[in-house]
């Protein structure tokens, strides 16, 4: 690794520290100023490389820098008995009725003699939904940053209108470069010249090079003109677009009969109006939801990659082990200082907007099992008084602590999978 690529890994290390620390500092600003007593905040996990105390609270970090996480006491509430009255522990009937009532002993323990007020579950529900959303909320606010750094401030590498380069040939399918015996290009054979900026398809004004190319790509074998703008003159250029067998856009790994002219674009690094940062980002986070949906369906895929010899989906899923990777091959990129900058930036906001979807399921023990927990217990309660009958208390998370380990494990064998994947077969920027 050369040594702008051990500093784009750097700055992505620090990137994602820094991400990690201020999700935790999103839980733990409002769990103190709720009152709740905090006993650790945790950068990573496993040994404890470093940890102060400071009041009633740890800080460190520990030796795995995959996570983080805070310690509330009181995050189990005691059981409730056939009275209605609150227990802390009952009789043991099973292996899981054991690690049950182990975690709300462990729980109640932590609660010192006249703090009772200060433990987790004694939070009104929404005070709950604060303390647990606060996290993601940090992650999204990250990703914001990040992406308006990187579009306003830095600005990023767009397609422009003006031809670069004009290929020589139509590659056959699977092929980067000319071989011998492969047609010409139609672009090669027409009166184009990079320089030339495209202004129009059969009429049609075009702003977004890639929608010419989408245009191009389904209409092989017809003929179009267009028309482009050389040193402030406008002309018309007719074209037959050839066929070529290229990767399906939606689908890298897949090849499907497309046009094909032969253009590529100059890249330029354009700043975006502050105005249109909120719509972009909307359809930032609509793609980043996209992609975190499909993790599931595409998983399989990636173990066939890392067993067998199936190719990586570039649009597949990769662990932070992976956008490392894109990090540091983007610092060795010989492009100018602030398209890395950019590109770095925009990785991390990728990263903190994956955190803030990923986040926000459903299930523990994720934040959002917890946020739905909470509003269960609101539902609950607002039933139980609609109904005349009393308070029914907190909601029993002990109870979920097998869907909890289960889901645990579930995350911990797709992050190990993805981890290994991108270690022996990684995906590289450009397919």
């Amino acid at each position: 690794m050369s040594v702008a690529g051990l500093i784009g890994l750097i700055a992505f290390a620090l990137g994602v520290a820094g991400s990690i620390a201020l999700h935790e500092v999103g839980h733990l600003v409002p769990a103190k100023r709720f009152g709740v007593r905090v006993t650790q905040y945790m950068v990573g996990f496993g040994p404890t490389v470093w940890s102060k105390l400071k009041g009633e609270t740890e800080y460190g970090v520990k030796a795995i820098p995959l996570g983080g996480y805070i310690r509330m006491v009181g995050m189990f509430p005691p059981r409730v008995g056939a009275d209605g009255q609150l227990v802390a522990v009952a009789s043991s009937t099973g292996p899981l009725q054991s690690l049950v009532e182990d975690a709300r002993r462990s729980s109640m323990s932590e609660i010192k003699v006249g703090e009772e007020h200060r433990a987790f579950y004694q939070l009104s529900v929404s005070k709950k939904v604060v303390v647990m959303l606060g996290g993601p909320t940090m992650n999204l606010l990250l990703a914001a940053v990040f992406y308006s750094l990187a579009l306003v401030a830095v600005g990023v590498p767009t397609l422009t209108m003006t031809i670069d380069r004009i290929a020589p040939c139509v590659p056959a399918a699977g092929e980067v470069k000319c071989q011998a015996g492969d047609p010409p290009s139609p672009a090669s054979e027409s009166n184009l010249q990079p320089g030339d900026q495209v202004l129009a398809v059969d009429g049609v004004t075009y702003d977004d090079w890639s929608a010419v190319v989408k245009v191009i790509r389904g209409m092989p074998g017809q003929n179009i003109v267009l028309t482009v703008d050389r040193d402030g003159r406008q002309f018309d250029v007719p074209i037959t677009v050839a066929t070529a067998v290229l990767p399906d856009p939606d689908h890298p790994t897949n090849d499907v009969t497309s046009g094909y002219i032969g253009l590529s674009p100059t890249v330029e690094q354009q700043h975006t109006a502050i105005t249109a940062v909120p719509g972009r980002m909307w359809d930032f986070a609509a793609t980043s939801a996209g992609a975190v949906a499909s993790i599931p369906s595409k998983l399989p895929a990636v173990w066939q990659a890392a067993f067998g010899n199936q190719e990586r989906d570039p649009t597949g899923p990769v662990s932070v082990v992976g956008v490392g990777r894109f990090s540091s091959e983007v610092a060795q990129d010989q492009a100018s200082f602030g398209w890395k900058v950019a590109n770095i930036l925009l990785i991390l906001a990728a990263l903190n907007m994956a955190l803030f979807l990923f986040n926000l399921i459903p299930l523990l023990p994720l934040d959002g099992g917890h946020i739905a927990g909470a509003l269960y217990e609101g539902g609950r309660r607002k039933a139980a008084k609609l109904r005349g009958r009393p308070d029914p208390g907190p909601v029993d998370v002990a109870r979920m602590l097998p869907v909890d380990y289960t889901v645990a494990f579930v995350l911990i064998g797709m992050s190990g999978l993805l981890i290994y994947a991108d270690i022996v077969n990684p995906i590289k920027l450009g397919g």
